[in-house]
């Protein structure tokens, strides 16, 4: 099968794409191609390109790179979906999409190229067609974005979070860690006062109670009952001698040997309290008076 007469160039047989980096319209249909080369995409001068009646599954993912491309033949191909760059081919006026096992959506869009009407038709329906998508497929993208960026927010969120409350935590560990420093400081400080204390106290209190400034005690209350009663005994025994002594002095008793000795120890008491000095001095004092 011969190949259209596309001038200036027409293959039939792959060709080396070094060799072409300025051709406007390249032929390549009949080549039994199933894939284009990785660098088909840097021929940016072309304008018309035939790719008819080979075996292409799907077009290189940068073939929007082609922006000057105005007529694009992919009549009888394997092709069932476009990239998405294709929407950058904003100067192409002419597809054949005819003869490929397109999607049904795809394939309604772009429907026959019986005719050159038809066939610019197609281009421009195609054209806006994956540009709708290529606005969906951003919309998309950035709504992924946009829920990346709120997952990572939120990430973020939670992690300062954490952090804060880690923060928290230590700062309330060193507090609580200070304050028991501080008791513990201030427990040694108030024991070591009383420490100091101790010995000025028993200092202080050792004169006290050799001098006699502190009132004594008052003695047991047994000691106070016998006392009572010893004084007790001791003035009922006195009444006793008085009552002798008058007795003996003043009634007819005074005759009896018992009487005769009382008055005889009393006379003698008597004499001897009249010499003492002591006495005397206060007699003469008191008959001055």
């Amino acid at each position: 099968m011969s190949c259209p007469a596309f001038p200036p160039y027409c293959f039939q047989r792959p060709v080396l794409i070094a060799a072409l980096p300025k051709a406007t319209v390249l032929d390549l249909s009949c080549n039994k191609l199933s894939t284009l080369p990785s660098d088909f995409c840097g021929l940016t001068h072309l304008v018309k390109l035939d790719l008819s009646k080979n075996k292409l599954q799907q077009l290189p993912a940068d073939f929007g790179r082609l922006v000057n491309l105005q007529h694009l033949d992919l009549l009888n191909n394997r092709l069932v979906t476009l990239p998405v760059s294709f929407a950058q081919l904003k100067n192409l006026k002419w597809l054949d999409l005819k003869d490929n096992p397109l999607d049904p959506v795809l394939a309604k869009v772009a429907g026959d190229c019986l005719d050159e009407k038809q066939c610019k038709q197609c281009a421009n329906k195609v054209l806006q067609h994956m540009k709708a998508v290529q606005a969906d497929q951003e919309r998309e993208r950035q709504r992924r974005l946009e829920v990346e960026r709120e997952a990572e927010k939120k990430r973020e969120a939670k992690q300062q979070a954490k952090e804060a409350k880690e923060r928290e935590l230590r700062k309330r560990e060193k507090a609580e860690e200070k304050e028991r420093r501080r008791k513990e400081y201030d427990a040694q400080k108030a024991s070591k006062r009383e420490q100091e204390k101790k010995p000025k106290k028993e200092t202080n209190q050792a004169p006290k109670s050799k001098s006699g400034s502190r009132p004594r005690k008052p003695p047991p209350r047994k000691h106070n009952r016998s006392w009572a009663v010893l004084k007790g005994l001791l003035l009922l025994l006195l009444l006793c001698v008085a009552g002798g002594l008058v007795v003996c002095r003043v009634t007819g008793l005074q005759q009896q040997p018992l009487c005769t000795s009382v008055n005889a120890i009393y006379d003698n008491a008597v004499q001897g309290l009249r010499h003492h000095e002591i006495l005397q001095w206060v007699l003469q004092t008191d008959s001055q008076q």
